[in-house]
């Protein structure tokens, strides 16, 4: 198996086959199925909400190169008059910068930054792409979800319910049939903001929001907690991934990136899955995360990180850096970058996904059932 991963990783390298999960499951005996917002997906890695995830055209690239699901630009709720309480998050996005990154503890990597935030555009242009968005997920090529921040309510004011409904009945209307599956967005400029300056408003903001989307909802509703790194300690991260667990939300994904009060932008790099990792075994080892299911994000640059998440319960992991490097830094001689992304990920014959699980299976970490290797018996979930 080694020497035909070898081979793979340069056979592919111009071309990944349209339907690799399968041919891996083949190959290898490897059953790379994952979960998102409790949907099967065939692997595990999607494409995070932010400027990557705004265009049709933008989907069909991803579905064509095998993407198991996309996270759409964060749309900002509005009420039936227009209003948005988070109007100051609707901001026309800049062109992103790709940059190499050190972090605190020296080892180099990569971040992105850019000055946009929220969708900036009409809520009827996202209902559009929320359509497109459902055609492909009906049509089984890949699934894509809405993602919305709403009102986000300082002190003992209360929310303002009119916005939560407006836009999510709105967007179910979209999405049709079935339970709305979204994504509600806690993004890392809001932990620079005001806003979120007081912990205990953090947590009710967790705490009371997915009923009140779930209210809303009039054909049910499966949603996703993309939950900030707050500017408080690992404690407060901990409280935060509990409060989501008992809160009704479906999935918590943990944890957007971290936030630099001197320069006002988020930045990633190793700094936040060290971080994010870290609160992860935390949580694993007091049952902070238990009854709820978790996406990974943040840092997602090989197999052996996705694994890493994996092992501390991510049945899934959201990208968004990763698909954005210079080319030379891909193996991969054609393509868009997704696929030259997932041909790293899933085939580099020493940091890649199935490496990885081959090295598990070798230190009896990981045990075949039938014959295979399962992705999903990583993350050891209790839901």
């Amino acid at each position: 198996m080694r020497a035909q991963l070898e081979r793979d990783f340069e056979r592919f390298g111009p071309e990944l086959p349209r339907d690799f999960a399968v041919y891996v499951r083949e190959a290898y005996r490897i059953d790379l199925a994952g979960r998102y917002l409790g949907e099967s997906i065939p692997h595990p890695i999607g494409k995070g909400s932010g400027q990557l995830s705004l265009k049709p055209e933008q989907l069909e690239a991803d579905a064509e190169a095998g993407l198991a699901f996309v996270v759409l630009k964060t749309l900002i709720a509005e009420d039936e008059s227009g209003a948005q309480a988070m109007a100051a998050w609707a901001i026309h996005e800049t062109k992103m910068t790709v940059e190499a990154f050190t972090s605190a503890s020296g080892r180099p990597g990569w971040t992105v930054t850019w000055k946009g935030r929220g969708w900036d555009r009409s809520l009827a242009e996202y209902l559009d792409l929320v359509r497109v968005g459902r055609e492909f997920t009906r049509a089984g090529r890949m699934l894509v979800v809405p993602s919305v921040k709403y009102h986000l309510p300082m002190g003992n004011e209360a929310f303002r319910e009119s916005e939560y409904s407006w836009t999510t009945q709105k967007l179910a209307a979209a999405w049709g049939e079935g339970p709305l599956l979204l994504e509600k967005d806690f993004s890392p400029t809001l932990a620079g903001d005001r806003l979120a300056d007081e912990p205990e408003r953090i947590l009710r903001w967790v705490a009371e929001i997915p009923d009140r989307i779930r209210w809303a909802a009039p054909h049910g509703l499966r949603i996703g907690l993309k939950l900030m790194n707050a500017r408080f300690d690992d404690e407060f991260q901990l409280r935060m991934l509990k409060t989501a667990a008992s809160s009704g939300a479906d999935t918590a994904v943990v944890f957007n990136r971290l936030f630099s009060p001197e320069r006002k932008v988020a930045y990633g790099g190793w700094d936040l899955s060290e971080r994010n990792l870290r609160v992860l075994e935390a949580a694993r080892a007091s049952g902070a995360a238990k009854g709820v299911a978790l996406s990974g994000t943040g840092n997602i640059c090989s197999g052996r990180v996705l694994l890493d998440y994996a092992k501390l319960g991510c049945e899934s992991v959201q990208l968004h850096t990763f698909f954005q490097l210079p080319l030379t830094e891909y193996a991969g001689t054609s393509g868009s970058r997704t696929s030259r992304a997932l041909h790293m990920l899933v085939f580099h014959p020493r940091e890649g996904l199935i490496a990885g699980m081959l090295d598990m299976e070798e230190r009896a970490e990981l045990h075949r059932h039938d014959g295979e290797l399962r992705f999903l018996d990583l993350s050891g979930s209790e839901r």
